[in-house]
């Protein structure tokens, strides 16, 4: 019988206690998303729209998920029964500065942003921020063809809606 909880549960306890919870379970894969991104740029939950719409960001490099790439590949992990936890990411890490370039090297070129400190960001912000990188090294295991992030964010972000003709 599967684990059911309710949203109200759920907000109440952390990441790590669920996975804590459902380690129980032998039939739980458990896939651990950073920073979501998807080809659609005017979705207010993508990282990169996110970003984009800041006044200052933060100079950090971290693991993150291109879902275009990866959401199929999760229904395959399905199929395929795997269990376990995964660090649901593409192998490597991106800066905050390096997907601004993308940004403006293929969407906007008159595209313009500032940085500042992880001291300055915290003055600023209501939660901590994580910045890491989570190793992928199993999920490429299993799938080779998964692509480092830089690759995929060109590839599955950046070219789809590519508005300048060479970048």
């Amino acid at each position: 019988m599967p684990l059911v909880a309710s949203s109200s549960m759920i907000r109440t306890i952390s990441s790590v206690q669920v996975e804590d919870l459902l380690k129980n379970y032998e039939n739980v894969c458990t896939l651990r998303v950073r920073m979501p991104i998807s080809s659609d740029l005017s979705n207010p939950r993508n990282f990169i729209t996110k970003i984009t719409r800041y006044e200052k960001v933060v100079n950090i490099p971290n693991s993150m998920t291109i879902l275009d790439e990866l959401l199929p590949i999760s229904i395959e992990m399905a199929k395929r029964n795997l269990i376990g936890i995964w660090n649901f990411t593409n192998p490597g890490v991106v800066s905050h500065n390096e997907i601004l370039e993308m940004y403006r090297d293929y969407i906007d070129p008159n595209f313009v942003w500032k940085n500042f400190t992880l001291e300055e960001q915290a003055k600023v912000i209501v939660a901590p921020r994580s910045n890491n990188e989570l190793d992928a090294t199993k999920l490429k295991k299993e799938f080779p063809e998964l692509l480092p992030i830089k690759e995929s964010l060109i590839r599955y972000v950046f070219k789809p809606n590519q508005k300048i003709s060479a970048a």
